[in-house]
């Protein structure tokens, strides 16, 4: 059998590839594909059965308008009518689910000693922009609004498209004046549409997540949106509006836009911590939680977190 030169070089173009990774995650990362969002699976999630197992720690509630809701409480509270966090799932705009990250908001709920609510927001492209942001503004008032926070000390936080939608959220709430957020945690945020329009000169290295994934998520959300209202990135006045601490993996295709963010809110006069993981890929801390970096990762929000929030450290 003749072999090919293709055969001959693909073993060291996945080595050289494989190399790019952090090596906490080259292993994973052999196993994951180059997205989880297609057509297909944004159809097959949509009529999956969802699947929540209960916790004696978290409350699944419904607001007067019927937007869903899942309370964390922690274990020991940090101070009495204290400090929240409001998590905003990913997904793309398109698909995923509160209960999706249980494990996470349970898990931030402990270690900062807070009340973590996170929403049920409405998906696209059936409720495209701005239905996404209503609920989680809705969400907003409702929990400074409660009787167990403290107003002033509300933080806002997401992951992917629920980056971006904390991200806009923060921007909401500038404009309204109605809550004052203390901080915003931007895990590699959805937050320029634009990254989706250019070639990406390195697909091969993208997991979970690349740019026909952004494309999709993009496209479903902003259906006859203005992007220079909808989208964070295309808003020309950032001053004013709540600290935030931004991370992203260097291999994430979301990470220029994240650079780029974190610069014009710096010019802005605005806080801004970056958070950069050398090697790694779009969500690597959801697939491996319990690595090193993905620790330190965590770590580096809580930090941010207790120190906006005023939360004394545990010991």
């Amino acid at each position: 059998m003749t072999t090919t030169p293709a055969a001959v070089f693909r073993p060291l173009r996945q080595r050289v590839s494989a190399s790019a990774f952090h090596p906490e995650l080259r292993r994973v990362s052999r196993f994951l594909p180059n997205t989880l969002v297609t057509p297909v699976t944004v159809w097959a999630f949509a009529r999956l059965p969802r699947i929540v197992r209960p916790h004696p720690n978290t409350d699944a509630i419904t607001l007067p308008s019927g937007l869903a809701v899942r309370v964390h409480q922690p274990s020991v509270a940090s101070t009495p009518g204290g400090a929240a966090l409001l998590w905003i799932h990913g997904g793309g705009y398109v698909l995923g689910s509160a209960a999706m990250d249980d494990g996470l908001c349970r898990r931030l709920a402990e270690e900062l000693g807070i009340l973590v609510a996170a929403v049920d927001y409405r998906l696209a492209p059936a409720h495209p922009y701005p239905a996404a942001l209503i609920d989680c503004y809705e969400t907003l008032t409702w929990l400074a609004a409660h009787p167990e926070v403290d107003a002033k000390r509300v933080a806002v936080a997401g992951a992917s498209a629920g980056g971006g939608l904390a991200a806009a959220l923060a921007l909401m709430a500038r404009d309204r004046g109605e809550v004052d957020i203390a901080a915003q945690i931007l895990l590699y945020p959805m937050l320029d549409d634009r990254t989706a329009m250019r070639r990406d000169a390195d697909r091969g290295l993208r997991r979970l997540w690349n740019n026909a994934s952004n494309a999709l998520g993009w496209s479903a959300y902003l259906v006859g949106a203005d992007p220079h209202i909808a989208v964070p990135a295309r808003r020309g006045d950032l001053r004013g509006i709540a600290p935030a601490w931004i991370g992203v993996g260097t291999l994430d295709v979301l990470c220029d836009e994240s650079y780029s963010y974190a610069e014009r809110l710096r010019e802005a006069d605005v806080e801004c911590r970056l958070e950069v993981v050398p090697g790694a890929f779009h969500g690597f801390d959801a697939v491996a939680p319990e690595s090193a970096i993905s620790r330190r990762f965590l770590t580096s929000q809580c930090t941010m977190l207790r120190d906006r929030l005023r939360i004394s450290t545990k010991g």
